[in-house]
């Protein structure tokens, strides 16, 4: 049997196969060594020629493993009965105090089983974690094993917990072992006892997603929302894990979909938190509670914003979820995602309209937290988004009429707008003089809050040529929604305010046929 050399695994998923093919050669003598490579590789010719040479056929490596450990793992009957003939301990615990015969139940080789029983292995053996060959063989699926000690040998008292309360039922059903499971229950070991974790079979079997087990278990289960010490059930459990035909299986027979945990983490929210959005609109089919409880600290919005799940908010906006639902600190979504600088989260959220003006506990808007973080592009985004949504109150913007582009608050790089942007840039950074921007923008209604907003970020004292092009950029992107002509409307503006030279500039150098019906905002 090949067997993996992951020592940690060892102590956590109880196998007792781990490292059993790079035994520790520094303790063994050469001729010691040699042997059990060759009990391990089946060389019974090496092993005779070492035997006469008055070789110690017991001699441990540093994980205190003997050559009859490596023949009975690697399933060598001819080996096995090698040492057998000649003596060799039965009884010799490697440093996780594995015997031969568990390593027998852990192969489920019936034969060299019968071999060593015979010859006087102590069937009751456990390891360091109080597992016996029960243990070992339900973990494994050994089903003759468990024939062997229960019908033929009549040793029932065996079917006992391990060091971590697991009876070899459990064992099974956290392994997903069809075969085994059935045998069990044929041989009515069946139980709805816990583990010391407060774990069933069936939050075992539904954690790992054995969909068969589940099953088969829930034929035989009262109490399907039974909890574990977390709080946790078995549909818990399965959603947690991502096990969607898990789920499935539990709800129909009739699982709380809204049980809350200990830590009052619903299954929708675990979903959430790990990303799992089938399952996510799995449970919105199923007529999930979208509403936080009063002992969530966070919706699940909130939720998929935090763990920058950007499908699964979209599916939860889908769903009709709260857009400006309000966690413990009274941020919304949106407060959010600016201050984490998600452009993408921004994005679907400024499009599905949420509120721009909420203040959390601190009195700050989203544009303010965006600001104080200086995320620059998020702060021009809420701010198109302000302005556009008033523009849309106003009645100013065909907004029913969106043939021609799709609304979008993002940074423009669009080639249609390339021109423009180019003049724009030129005004900002090579003609406007120190706060004249800010003249233009109170003349384009640009709130305080926006401009304090836009000066926020400060690189110099040359910051106001940046902060003039950003604010000329949101000025254009209202534009070009309003579905008019930039050229047109700035050299008016321009004028209006008293910057004629200016507005000969950007005319004589903007192309005077530019059609706003071609600019797209993107």
């Amino acid at each position: 049997m090949a067997l993996s050399c992951d020592r940690s695994v060892t102590a956590r998923s109880r196998s007792p196969g781990p490292c059993f093919l790079l035994p520790g050669w520094q303790r063994v003598l050469p001729d010691e060594r040699e042997f059990q490579y060759a009990a391990k590789m089946n060389n019974l010719e090496t092993m005779e020629k070492l035997f006469k040479k008055n070789v110690n056929i017991n001699a441990v490596d540093t994980l205190k493993r003997t050559a009859f450990h490596f023949a009975v793992a690697r399933s060598h009957i001819s080996v096995v009965d090698f040492l057998l003939h000649h003596k060799a301990r039965l009884d010799m615990a490697d440093q996780h105090g594995l015997t031969v015969i568990h390593l027998a139940a852990w192969t489920g080789n019936l034969d060299i089983m019968r071999k060593l029983v015979k010859a006087g292995a102590d069937q009751k053996a456990k390891n360091e974690e109080g597992m016996n060959v029960l243990h070992f063989a339900a973990q494994n699926n050994s089903v003759k094993i468990i024939d062997y000690f229960l019908q033929d040998l009549h040793l029932n008292d065996l079917n006992k917990p391990d060091g971590k309360g697991k009876k070899p039922f459990l064992l099974a059903s956290e392994k997903g072992h069809v075969d085994m499971i059935n045998n069990l229950i044929t041989l009515k070991l069946f139980t709805s006892e816990k583990d010391k974790e407060g774990n069933t079979a069936l939050h075992l079997a539904a954690k790992n997603g054995h969909r068969d087990v589940v099953e088969i278990l829930l034929e035989q289960w009262e109490e399907i929302n039974d909890r574990n010490q977390n709080g946790e059930t078995p549909f818990y459990l399965s959603v947690e894990g991502g096990h969607e035909k898990c789920a499935e299986l539990l709800l129909e027979a009739g699982s709380d979909i809204n049980v809350l945990t200990q830590n009052n983490s619903s299954a929708l929210q675990i979903a959430i938190q790990n990303g799992h959005l089938s399952l996510v609109t799995f449970l919105i089919d199923k007529n999930v509670d979208l509403v936080p409880k009063p002992k969530q600290k966070n919706s699940p919005l909130h939720l998929a914003v935090i763990n920058n799940h950007l499908r699964v908010v979209k599916s939860l906006l889908d769903a009709n979820h709260s857009i400006n639902s309000l966690n413990h600190r009274q941020e919304t979504p949106l407060h959010l995602a600016a201050d984490l600088g998600n452009v993408e989260l921004v994005e679907v959220l400024l499009k599905a309209g949420c509120d721009l003006k909420t203040v959390d506990k601190h009195g700050k808007t989203a544009l303010a937290v965006a600001s104080r973080s200086s995320h620059v592009l998020i702060v021009d985004m809420i701010i198109k988004a302000e302005r556009y949504y008033t523009m849309k109150q106003e009645h100013l913007a065909h907004s029913d009429d969106r043939s021609d582009f799709s609304l979008s608050f993002k940074q423009d790089h669009s080639m249609q707008t390339k021109q423009i942007r180019s003049s724009l840039w030129n005004l900002a950074y090579n003609q406007l003089k120190p706060q004249e921007w800010k003249k233009l923008a109170l003349f384009w209604k640009f709130t305080g809050e926006q401009i304090k907003a836009i000066e926020q970020q400060w690189t110099g004292k040359k910051s106001y040529k940046e902060h003039g092009n950003r604010m000329l950029l949101i000025w254009l992107h209202g534009i070009l929604l309003a579905r008019q002509n930039p050229v047109k409307h700035i050299y008016e503006d321009l004028m209006e305010t008293g910057f004629q030279p200016l507005a000969e500039k950007i005319r004589g150098a903007s192309s005077t046929d530019m059609d706003s019906r071609k600019c797209a905002v993107s």
